[in-house]
């Protein structure tokens, strides 16, 4: 067992070293790092006082420290009370013309500024939400900033806090809201729970399908050590890619889970492992006898190597699905120190890996599997088909994101992998053949620019839907006007899940017409700061998302669940009009 225990931490510790030294992961981290080490906390960069300046209006000034500059075009202000929302104006001066490496051609402010927010009405007790966001001339970017103060009107008084709201229905059932005011158990107890939905999902299915088989045969030890192995592979995975993502926020970016399916190169790699496990599921493909005929030579080392990435396998597979419960514990996650976001992102990781665990410890389950035989050739065969799909499915995002171009490019390349795949062998003339043609399709994998718009010509609105836009939201919230906001993206299954079987059904479109309510589709199969922003505000890391907004100034949005049925969009609906 000792020997057991330390190759394991030797696959950990290797795994932990290679996987953040992959290109992204190493510079964002070195960015993480250099801001951790050199940068200011946000709220010494960027000092906020408000001051009474009147019955009705406010003046915010920044105290802006050196090097150091806020965005223009990232100012809002809120104001409400205990009836509701109050209409705000916001004046600010303008700004110094920048090019910015983050966000383009830009107005900015240095050293300080003043700007005047005015309500549209008096009260006794104002809260008032302030947002904004800087970066700093060495090359950070802060994540968006909200404060919130509470405004006495009569006495001029203003003092940090926020109104005591009432929670939303959603919020006060406990089942799918923002995460962002749960505690840390609840927020590993849901991580847990969503861990463990994640096997039975579309996407993870046919992997751990495999890896059941593999009980068939060999003894219950070597079992229950595999999927120990197995497990710390899921749970290693799952804390790289949580560094990953904190790392890349660091540096500005409005990211969240499945942030790397934003990437075409990305996508099309993984359509390519896909298609080459189907081929080697079928018995199509041969990698040479010094590959496949490992059988007894096979070490213990390696043995735990494959178990152990396998593990990774799950976790990257696993990444364009969602998984009730996974959004809270996610969103808490991320807006907190990074032990926490670490320690949730693990549980996450443990509840996917626990169900191989419970199986290969429990003797009964292992007898109750099938035992070897033709059927499991059969098998393999079959399963290799979810796997071309998945492939399929893939290609068709890297088309909707970077045209149909580098689809076909991206096609032409995996015949040509599958060809390399095919003729690799003992010989140094084929494995030299077979690097060139890998070389190929790696080549012919990386997309071109991107010469097609997606709001023309990759999603087509039906009558009642409108395109995402941040101003058009914001003038429906400040009338009051009910609207239906779905955060989606080509590929996130659970999206693609709830549309197809409850959102864009005949009924549900007809119903939200007959409601006069908008629905608004916010596209991020592409990246998207706005929709980001839309994303981080409702305490959420990734999506599906929907967000209702009913009829009435000042009232609260409603988060529906993950997976949505008929009657929770309906009553949505109802209770929105």
């Amino acid at each position: 067992m000792s020997l057991a225990i330390r190759r394991t931490l030797q696959l950990c510790l290797l795994t932990l070293v290679w996987l953040p030294l992959s290109g992204l992961a190493q510079n964002a981290l070195s960015s993480y790092t250099q801001q951790q080490t050199q940068f200011l906390p946000v709220d010494e960069a960027y000092q906020l006082t408000l001051v009474a300046d009147g019955d009705q209006r406010l003046m915010l000034q920044w105290m802006i420290a050196p090097e150091y500059y806020l965005y223009r075009h990232a100012f809002k202000t809120e104001a409400s009370d205990a009836e509701g929302r109050i209409s705000t104006s916001l004046a600010i001066p303008d700004g110094l013309a920048k090019t910015d490496e983050f966000f383009g051609d830009v107005e900015v402010y240095y050293d300080a500024l003043d700007a005047t927010v005015a309500l549209e009405r008096t009260t006794e007790l104002a809260q008032i939400k302030v947002t904004y966001q800087g970066c700093a001339d060495a090359g950070l970017c802060y994540p968006p900033e909200t404060k919130s103060f509470l405004w006495h009107m009569a006495s001029g008084e203003i003092q940090a806090g926020s109104l005591a709201t009432k929670p939303t229905e959603t919020e006060a059932a406990g089942a799918d809201s923002g995460g962002a005011n749960m505690g840390l158990l609840a927020a590993i107890a849901f991580a847990f729970l969503g861990g463990i939905i994640l096997n039975i999902m579309p996407c993870v299915f046919p992997i751990l399908s495999l890896k059941a088989l593999s009980f068939t045969h060999g003894s219950a030890e070597q079992h229950r050590r595999a999927s120990l192995v197995y497990a710390v592979g899921v749970i290693v995975s799952f804390v790289a890619l949580a560094s990953v993502l904190v790392a890349i926020q660091q540096t500005g970016q409005l990211i969240g889970w499945g942030f790397q399916l934003q990437n075409t190169g990305f996508v099309i790699g993984l359509a390519y492992l896909f298609t080459v496990m189907g081929l080697s599921l079928n018995g199509l493909i041969h990698f040479g006898t010094s590959m496949m005929n490992v059988g007894q030579s096979l070490t213990e080392q390696e043995g735990d190597a494959g178990n152990f990435f396998t593990g990774v396998l799950a976790v990257v597979v696993a990444s364009p699905c969602t998984a009730p419960f996974m959004g809270t514990a996610l969103g808490y996650a991320l807006t907190q120190p990074l032990v926490v976001t670490l320690l949730v992102f693990a549980a996450l990781g443990a509840g996917m890996a626990m169900p191989m665990v419970i199986l290969s410890h429990s003797n009964a389950a292992v007898r109750s599997l099938p035992k070897p035989g033709p059927w499991m050739d059969t098998a393999k065969n079959v399963l290799a088909f979810p796997l071309y799909l998945t492939s399929v499915w893939l290609l068709w995002v890297a088309g909707n994101q970077a045209g149909v171009n580098t689809m076909a490019m991206a096609l032409s390349g995996l015949v040509i992998l599958a060809l390399a795949a095919y003729l690799y062998g003992d010989t140094t003339l084929r494995k030299g053949i077979s690097i060139v043609l890998i070389a190929t399709a790696i080549f012919l994998a990386v997309p071109s620019d991107k010469n097609v718009s997606r709001d023309d010509s990759n999603r087509i609105l039906s009558e009642g839907q409108i395109a995402w836009s941040a101003a058009v939201l914001d003038d429906y919230i400040e009338r009051g006007d009910p609207i239906f906001v779905d955060v989606t993206a080509d590929w996130c299954i659970t999206c693609l899940a709830n549309e197809a079987a409850v959102l864009f059904t005949p009924e549900m479109e007809q119903a939200f017409i007959d409601a006069d309510i908008p629905y608004m589709i916010a596209d991020w199969t592409d990246y998207d700061a706005d929709i980001g922003r839309f994303v981080q505000s409702h305490g959420r890391s990734g999506i599906p998302l929907y967000v209702m907004y009913p009829r009435g100034s000042g009232s609260q949005p409603v988060i529906l669940p993950q997976l949505l049925t008929r009657d929770i969009v309906l009553t949505a609906i109802e209770k929105a009009r």
